[in-house]
């Protein structure tokens, strides 16, 4: 059983009583962590399967946090190997960074609104350096990809990319549903979240209440497409995310999808400095 399986059988409440922040994590502890499943009072422990039963031992998620800490550092470890031997200044033009013959083993580009600065063995983002090993991991596998043709605005949804069917749900779970809950019935605080970070209005023919087009990397446009609810109608406020055709160019499915969930926590950390 995964995560998301087995967030389905708790209330969805994030209470806490089990001693996590949310439903999501303390799934991700049991599933993954092999901690005990009766840490929720609301959990039906009599129909959860074999190997999740009732005397676990396990450390939760500061076992799961441990060992994916250990394989994202070595991740970054093989993507700096990567961009060793890239030629930066061919390279520029099809990220869509800035490169100078002064600083030739740096790459210029802009990553939700904020400077970073990039060379072949340190990344800084608004002159600090980066805590967070998956961010190194998507900046630098985004120049590893080694870039190709601007997006031409041809929009898809992540269900229409290759071999991305288990990709779909986590990127409702951390995105869509997220800010679909988080702006329902504020429309316009995140159409001017989405500009804060560079966003721009989608096409005018678009039917959402909210369109706009954020450049999460120069190359990886996200089409942001907001409905507000809809009360008499039965109509919960949803987001949709689009990607260019050919985003795939520039990133790989895993890193698109935290890509999404990026710009998710970017816009609510906004909303949330703003209240």
């Amino acid at each position: 059983m995964n995560p998301l399986e087995f967030v389905a059988l708790t209330p969805k409440s994030n209470c806490g009583r089990c001693g996590h922040p949310t439903c999501l994590a303390f799934a991700v502890a049991v599933t993954k962590g092999g901690a005990a499943a009766s840490g929720c009072p609301f959990i039906d422990l009599d129909n959860l399967p074999p190997e999740l039963g009732r005397d676990r031992g396990g450390k939760g998620l500061q076992a799961v946090d441990r060992g994916q800490e250990e394989r994202d550092m070595a991740l970054v470890a093989h993507l700096k190997s990567k961009v060793q031997a890239l030629d930066f200044s061919r390279l520029a033009h099809r990220l869509g960074a800035q490169w100078t013959q002064g600083r030739p083993d740096e790459l210029c580009f802009s990553y939700l609104g904020r400077p970073v600065l990039l060379d072949r063995t340190h990344i800084q983002v608004d002159g600090q350096g980066l805590v967070d090993p998956r961010d190194q991991i998507l900046l630098y596998n985004y120049v590893a990809f080694g870039g190709g043709d601007p997006p031409q605005g041809n929009w898809v949804g992540m269900e229409s990319l290759p071999n991305s069917i288990s990709k779909v749900r986590t990127l409702a779970t951390y995105c869509e549903q997220r800010l679909g809950d988080l702006f329902c019935g504020r429309p316009a605080a995140l159409a001017d979240l989405c500009r804060q970070v560079g966003g721009v209005p989608g096409p005018a023919e678009q039917s959402a209440d909210v369109g706009m087009i954020v450049p999460v990397l120069p190359h990886v446009p996200i089409y942001l497409l907001f409905w507000d609810e809809d009360p008499e109608d039965g109509f919960e406020a949803r987001v949709k995310v689009l990607f260019d055709q050919e985003v795939m160019d520039f990133l790989d499915l895993e890193s698109l999808v935290f890509a999404a969930e990026r710009l998710a926590d970017r816009l609510i950390e906004l909303d949330t400095h703003e209240q």
